[in-house]
């Protein structure tokens, strides 16, 4: 029988308390819910109107995100770029973005895949108007 992990995302714990996050932020790493080596999975929850309080980058992974529901937009390096449900975006390594969500709020799944689950630079206030 072949190797595998299931796990329901809503059933991952919401770590942004613990990163002393606001309440419009929802963030639920999977990867070791799911065992998962080299692949990271989270889900990713923003209440209307909500951004990011900081921008974020990974030197040695490229990521995509998946709108799963409602819609946004994503700072990407000096460009934003508008989402909508299943629009599917991927950022290469050292990639600086952000994301802010529509009116209605946004859901989005972020898929990685690298060696180091902590590899990323975070970058405060990044996105101003």
């Amino acid at each position: 029988m072949g190797e595998y992990t299931k796990q329901n995302l809503r059933d991952v714990e919401n770590q942004s308390p613990s990163f002393g996050m606001p309440d419009e932020l929802q963030a639920r790493f999977a990867r070791t819910a799911l065992a998962g080596e080299t692949l990271g999975l989270s889900l990713m929850t923003l209440a209307p109107n909500f951004r990011i309080p900081f921008g974020h980058k990974h030197s040695g992974q490229e990521e995509v995100y998946v709108v799963v529901r409602g819609s946004g937009r994503v700072k990407v390096d000096d460009e934003v770029v508008e989402l909508r449900e299943w629009d599917a975006i991927r950022f290469g390594k050292d990639t600086m973005r952000n994301m802010e969500a529509g009116p209605d709020g946004v859901e989005y799944l972020a898929f990685g895949a690298g060696d180091d689950p902590r590899d990323a630079e975070m970058a405060p206030g990044w996105w101003s108007d």
